[in-house]
C-alpha cells in the first residue's frame, strides 16, 4: 500500500477511532514504550492475553502478565490520547526493570517473556505464549576423526544476529548464525567414542519456527572494555522466505514446509551505545499501514520511511525486527523434507 493511500486511511482511521494510540515517556520508558507497541501489534499475544481469566492474584501490582493485559486493552481503547501505562512500568520497576534507567531493548523483551512465564497462573496459557516466540534448535558437535556427533535441543525466544562492521543484508546475517565452525588446535574437543581430544564441527540447525519470529540485530560490541554501537548498514525484506534463505540450516525432524514470514514490527535505537532513544515501525493490522510510534506521538508511515532504519547514513537503526508467519500460507500436518 503506497504512502499517500496510507496517509488518506490515516484520516479515516482517526474519524473512526481505529487510530493507534501513544504513550507518554514516564521516567525514561521508551524502550519499554516502543515494546508495548510491538506486543500491541501481536494481536495472537493480545488474544491469548483476554482470555486469561487469572484466579485472585497475590501482589497484583507486581503482576507482570495482569499488568500487561490491562495496558494493551487499553492501547486498543478508542480514545486519542496517550493510553495510561504508568502502572505497568512500577509493575516492571518491582520486577527489577527499573525506572530511570536506560535498558537494552532485546533484555528487557526476554525478561518480559520470561516473567509471564512465571507469573501466569495458567500453565497451559502461559505455554501457548511461549510458543509464539519459540525457536526450537539443535545444537550438534561432530568429531571429524569418527564422524560420530552429539545433540542437544534447545530453545530461544528471539535470534540474536551478529553483524559486521560494513554492508550487512539479513538474509547473510541468518546464513553466517547456521554456518557450521570448526575447532581445531586448542579448541578441539573430546570425543566419547575415539577417547581423544580431536578437531570437530559444531553448529546449529532449526527444529521448528514459530508464529512470531523475533530477530535480534546484535549491534553493540564490547570493544577493549568499551561499548560501542555499529551504525553499519543493514538491510532487511518486507517479505521473508527462510525455506529459500537457509537451505541447509533445518534438522532431519523438522516439520514445517511453509516458511514464509511477513514484518509487522521494527524496535529502532538512535543514538549510542551509552545514551539513546527507542522508537517503533508498526504495521497496524486492520489497515495494514505502517506508522511510526515515537513515544506519544504517532504518525503514518510509508515502507521507504521503514526502510530508512537500515543504517549506516541514517540516525535511526533497526535493532528488533518482528516477523509473523503468513496464515495464509501454513498447511498443518505436513512435512519438510530437510
Amino acid at each position: 500500500m503506497s504512502s499517500g493511500i496510507c496517509r488518506s486511511f490515516y484520516s479515516m482511521l482517526w474519524s473512526t477511532h481505529l487510530r493507534m494510540r501513544g504513550l507518554s515517556n514516564y521516567h525514561l520508558s521508551c524502550c519499554v514504550n516502543t515494546l508495548l507497541q510491538t506486543f500491541s501489534a501481536t494481536w495472537e499475544l493480545v488474544d491469548l492475553l483476554e482470555k486469561w481469566e487469572p484466579a485472585a492474584v497475590r501482589w497484583a501490582g507486581s503482576n507482570v502478565p495482569l499488568e500487561l493485559k490491562k495496558v494493551l486493552t487499553a492501547m486498543r481503547g478508542d480514545l486519542p490520547q496517550p493510553a495510561p501505562h504508568r502502572d505497568f512500568l512500577h509493575c516492571l520497576d518491582r520486577n527489577y526493570i527499573r525506572l530511570s534507567t536506560q535498558h537494552d531493548a532485546d533484555e528487557v523483551f526476554l525478561a518480559i517473556l520470561n516473567l509471564m512465564q512465571q507469573q501466569i497462573d495458567d500453565r497451559r496459557l502461559a505455554l501457548e505464549i511461549q510458543d509464539l516466540y519459540k525457536i526450537s534448535v539443535e545444537t550438534y558437535l561432530q568429531c571429524l576423526q569418527c564422524n560420530s556427533i552429539k545433540t542437544l535441543n534447545s530453545y530461544q525466544l528471539s535470534l540474536p544476529l551478529h553483524i559486521k562492521e560494513d554492508h550487512n543484508t539479513l538474509e547473510d546475517c541468518m546464513t553466517s548464525f547456521f554456518e557450521h565452525q570448526e575447532l581445531t588446535g586448542i579448541n578441539c574437543c573430546s570425543c566419547a567414542h575415539c577417547g581423544t581430544r580431536n578437531p570437530s564441527k559444531q553448529g546449529v540447525k532449526l527444529r521448528s519456527l514459530p508464529r512470531i519470529l523475533c530477530i535480534h540485530l546484535k549491534r553493540f560490541r564490547n570493544t577493549r572494555g568499551f561499548l560501542q554501537k555499529l551504525h553499519c548498514r543493514v538491510t532487511f525484506p518486507e517479505h521473508l522466505n527462510l525455506a529459500e534463505i537457509l537451505t541447509e540450516a533445518f534438522s532431519t525432524d523438522f516439520a514445517e514446509t511453509e516458511c514464509s514470514f511477513s514484518l509487522y514490527a521494527v524496535v529502532v535505537h538512535s543514538g549510542s551505545a551509552m545514551s539513546g532513544h527507542y522508537t517503533a515501525y508498526v504495521r497496524e493490522q486492520r489497515s495494514m499501514c505502517w506508522y511510526h510510534a515515537d513515544d506519544s506521538y504517532v504518525q503514518p508511515v510509508s515502507w521507504e520511511d521503514v526502510q530508512m532504519t537500515y543504517g549506516e547514513r541514517s540516525r535511526e537503526t533497526a535493532y528488533m525486527l518482528m516477523y509473523r508467519r503468513d496464515p495464509r500460507k501454513e498447511e498443518p500436518n505436513s512435512t519438510f523434507s530437510g
